[in-house]
């Protein structure tokens, strides 16, 4: 596992930063969960819009606190400190960053006046919510876990999300219905797949070694 590296006397440090990044993870469900909702689950985009902001504030102030951590630890370890691993770990916190910046993206979806909350697939795009939202949260707690077992398996249900969302884009891009539909059904899709992506690349840093980190922004034809 990546963290490791923090091991020998410093547990403590080790910890700390465990659990900025499992907090980040969580905070940008909870940003995920509102921005969906907002989409097709019928609640007003402005009412949950400053909520959005404010829990994207300390997803940004987390990835700050463990830059700084890392910082400290290469300031007090010098020459012993594993630099190549702490830049890893610079990667790690990026990702789970990025998630809460594409549910953004999805509230500006709804925002902009997108509402799926009568249409006729609502269930299916429901199920969607449901499957990404149960992902970040399970990723948060195999990584405070260190649970290399749920990684795996929770890297697999990602990875048949990764296939989902790329056949839905290509069905819009197929699609004889309304343009603007479309283009917002895609971006959707796409929204949905970049955060399934970057929630499995912190679960990378579980299974992975260092240079296999970001494995899963990759298409499965390009991993090698």
């Amino acid at each position: 596992m990546v963290m490791d590296f923090f091991r020998g006397g410093a547990d403590r440090q080790l910890e700390a930063i465990e659990g900025e990044i499992a907090g980040m993870l969580l905070n940008c469900r909870h940003t995920f969960d509102l921005a969906v909702n907002a989409l097709i689950g019928g609640t007003d985009p402005l009412v949950v819009g400053p909520e959005i902001r404010a829990t994207d504030r300390k997803v940004n102030r987390a990835e700050r606190a463990v830059r700084k951590e890392l910082v400290v630890h290469v300031s007090v370890r010098g020459g012993k400190a594993d630099l190549p691993l702490v830049l890893a770990t610079m990667s790690i916190v990026k990702d789970a960053e990025r998630i809460g910046d594409y549910a953004k993206n999805i509230w500006d979806l709804a925002a902009a006046g997108i509402d799926w909350s009568a249409a006729p697939d609502r269930e299916h795009l429901i199920g969607y919510r449901d499957r990404t939202s149960n992902l970040i949260g399970e990723a948060a707690r195999a990584f405070s876990e260190r649970d290399i077992q749920a990684a795996r398996r929770l890297l697999q249900d990602g990875d048949d999300l990764l296939d989902d969302h790329d056949a839905e884009v290509m069905a819009q891009l197929r699609s004889e219905g309304p343009a603007a539909e479309a283009v917002a059904r895609a971006l959707y899709h796409r929204y949905l797949k970049r955060i399934v992506a970057h929630t499995m690349n912190v679960l990378t840093s579980l299974v992975m070694p260092v240079h296999r980190l970001d494995y899963y922004d990759e298409k499965k034809a390009d991993r090698d």
